[in-house]
């Protein structure tokens, strides 16, 4: 697995559980997408750029699946999750050399929750995601976890 060198396009999302449609979303020059999973529960990308590049429709996509997972992963670790978790994802493409390739980062907050507890809930989400499974091996992945 190659790492980035030189990072030219980055697609940024910000997914959350919202259970409250009155909460003030995206401002003007965004669009906010709702996702659904196929457990039925509904998933806010917040303030997504208007035409977004092909990286942020992929780490939106990445995210939705992911945040699913990673609520899966910790009811299977019978950890209660607070409703304020988040997972930012970052999908980068870029050069090393001359060849191309894609990148991401995770941030993963979780507050009130152990370190060592949201970093096995992680690694446990990553084995159940589909879209981190395709991607396992082949792309470098980043994970930071935020407990505070």
């Amino acid at each position: 697995m190659t790492t980035i060198d030189k990072v030219l396009f980055s697609g940024n999302t910000h997914t959350t559980v919202n259970r409250d449609p009155s909460v003030q979303r995206g401002e003007h020059g965004v669009v906010d997408l709702k996702l659904s999973t196929p457990s039925g529960q509904n998933l806010e990308l917040i303030a997504t750029e208007p035409h977004p590049r092909a990286e942020q429709l992929f780490a939106g996509a990445w995210s939705a699946c992911y945040i699913t997972a990673f609520g899966i992963a910790a009811s299977l670790k019978k950890v209660t999750l607070p409703p304020d978790y988040s997972v930012d994802i970052q999908v980068d493409i870029g050069q090393t050399g001359a060849a191309w390739f894609l990148g991401a980062h995770f941030t993963i907050r979780v507050p009130g929750v152990a370190q060592e507890v949201v970093e096995a809930i992680a690694r446990s989400a990553h084995d159940i995601c589909p879209y981190s499974k395709a991607v396992h091996g082949n792309i470098d992945v980043g994970l930071t976890v935020l407990t505070a």
